[in-house]
């Protein structure tokens, strides 16, 4: 872990007695979290039907999504290594400017969700894909304001549609799941009209490629990318691309 890292406050000091099995595994780790203890450890990936409605194809090559789905390292680190994905950037959405600091955010009340900016070219990857990889293999879509470890509103599952194409997408795939119960449980990610995004601070940028044998990346945010290369091998980029810090 580099010294450079402000060992993110919060989730650092959150981990604790981590064992490794065979010296290759992270087998357990003891989390804190918001006064109780919690066990990390990643979302299993669902294998789920590609959305029946995408947008419409176009011209452009070059189109952003905003997503939030609980830690934003991992969900960065999903579409860094996603085709067709120009750029994938941590921050904030869903609240003011002025709140918009990983300090006041972790507290859960400034209306932000830890979430990812994503600029892609949609004459290579749809923003249905994207969505199809988000709800299969960058989180679990039923957990209510938590994920893994992390509870609270930042960490809530939302969509914040850029325009009225993305917002009829991620309604009508949300829906398309819940009728086909593609989950034991309803989704309840919500679509959230308030789509202004804020980068988040230096240090939370590339975390996962910077930080691989971080506690909290091996056991909740690698076995994201295993799976997001064995659910969509047709999609998976082995070099990410990176935020230029």
């Amino acid at each position: 872990m580099k010294t450079t890292v402000k060992t993110s406050e919060k989730r650092v000091k959150s981990l604790r007695n981590i064992s490794v099995i065979a010296g290759l595994v992270l087998a357990s780790a003891f989390v804190f979290q918001n006064s109780a203890w919690s066990w990390g450890g990643a979302e299993t990936a669902v294998v789920i039907p590609a959305p029946a409605h995408d947008e419409p194809a176009g011209t452009s090559h070059s189109e952003t999504a905003v997503f939030a789905g609980g830690c934003f390292w991992g969900i960065q680190g999903v579409f860094q290594h996603v085709k067709g994905v120009t750029s994938a950037v941590s921050g904030y959405a869903g609240g003011d400017a002025q709140t918009a600091s990983y300090e006041q955010v972790s507290g859960g009340d400034t209306g932000h969700a830890e979430s990812v900016k994503v600029t892609f070219d949609p004459t290579q990857i749809t923003y249905g894909e994207l969505l199809h990889i988000f709800f299969s293999v960058g989180h679990n879509p039923t957990e209510l304001n938590r994920q893994g470890p992390d509870t609270g509103s930042q960490y809530r599952s939302a969509v914040f549609p850029m325009n009225a194409a993305q917002a009829e997408v991620a309604t009508a795939y949300i829906a398309q799941l819940n009728t086909s119960k593609s989950y034991s449980d309803p989704l309840v990610t919500k679509v959230e009209s308030n789509a202004h995004f804020y980068p988040a601070e230096a240090y939370h940028q590339n975390f996962l490629n910077d930080n691989p044998d971080y506690p909290y990346i091996v056991v909740n945010d690698l076995p994201k990318i295993k799976d997001l290369e064995k659910v969509f091998p047709g999609d998976y980029r082995e070099k990410p691309v990176l935020v230029t810090k």
